[in-house]
């Protein structure tokens, strides 16, 4: 008889996991969060599991609340062997975890246990991490605090942001669902308890985290619009109007006298700012409510001059 699996997930990371595992189970239905308002009309936008579900012909159910007797009953009904858990959006309590024959098998995008929480890529990229990956992880009530299976680990870009990273995660999380999932069901691997004491964490991200500290180094204001790019974005401000910042570059020129935050340099050839440490290269920023710009398309329109100063 084949694997019979239930997935939860949500956002488009999820995807390549929810493709693959139903090439090794008969996945008996899709559990993701409810449609949410999007855009400027703020119409209804299903998540990328669900439209990824629906191509698949795997049913879906998008409950408002996962803690209540009706949704329990029907988890029960299933008969899974399994559940598939990657970016699903919520804490699983303990009667959903045991639900399944073989409990619930978590995908977290992290070494753990380091970045444990709802945010793992974004804060890896923030601290400066090299190195991050993908852990398959047996679930317990804890945030993030299972015995893990297996783990597979990829190097971080220097010019990398969490969105592109994610993509990768992805894929990577898609090989562990199609090698190893069917054998942790089937036995062939055995779980280690994570160091605890080593533990650190990645909280959910909010708006105002994305805002841009010129005080920092260069290397760590880098580090951070990479971070904050797509969501919640990087951004700081410039004659009192909001400036997205969604890419930049490290520079090799010594740090000037310049107060942090100084535009230095602001022609053909870029813009560059002073940071508390080091030269930052703007490469691409939004201002408020227009399109997004290049460096040379910013000069262009003086929505960066030389000598302002941002933030």
């Amino acid at each position: 008889m084949p694997l019979r699996a239930i997935f939860f997930g949500t956002p488009e990371i999820a995807v390549p996991s929810l493709r693959t595992l139903a090439t090794v189970a008969d996945v008996v239905a899709v559990v993701c969060q409810p449609d949410r308002p999007a855009g400027r009309g703020l119409k209804l936008h299903a998540p990328a599991a669900k439209l990824a579900a629906g191509e698949l012909g795997i049913p879906v159910v998008q409950p408002t609340k996962i803690r209540t007797p009706d949704f329990l009953a029907w988890l029960r009904e299933q008969r899974a062997d399994v559940a598939v858990v990657l970016a699903y959006g919520r804490i699983l309590p303990g009667p959903v975890l045991s639900a399944p024959a073989r409990g619930c098998l978590n995908l977290h995008a992290s070494i753990l246990p380091r970045y444990r929480g709802a945010a793992p890529i974004s804060w890896a990229i923030v601290r400066g991490e090299t190195e991050t990956g993908m852990s398959l992880m047996q679930m317990d009530e804890g945030l993030d605090t299972g015995p893990v299976f297996t783990m597979r680990k990829l190097s971080i870009g220097e010019d990398e942001t969490a969105g592109e990273l994610a993509v990768r995660l992805g894929a990577l999380a898609a090989e562990i669902v199609g090698e190893d999932v069917p054998r942790v069901v089937g036995g062939e691997l055995s779980a280690v308890p994570q160091d605890h004491a080593a533990a650190t964490s990645a909280p959910p991200l909010e708006k105002e985290q994305g805002r841009i500290d010129w005080q920092r180094s260069a290397t760590e204001v880098h580090n951070h619009v990479r971070g904050m790019t797509p969501w919640p974005s990087a951004f700081t401000t410039t004659d009192a109007k909001l400036l997205k910042v969604l890419a930049t570059r490290r520079s090799t020129l010594k740090s000037p006298s310049a107060l942090p935050g100084t535009i230095l340099a602001a022609d053909s050839s870029g813009v560059l700012v002073s940071c508390g440490e080091g030269v930052l290269e703007i490469v691409r920023a939004q201002v408020e409510g227009r399109r997004p710009l290049d460096a040379r398309e910013l000069v262009a329109g003086r929505t960066l001059t030389r000598g302002a100063r941002l933030g």
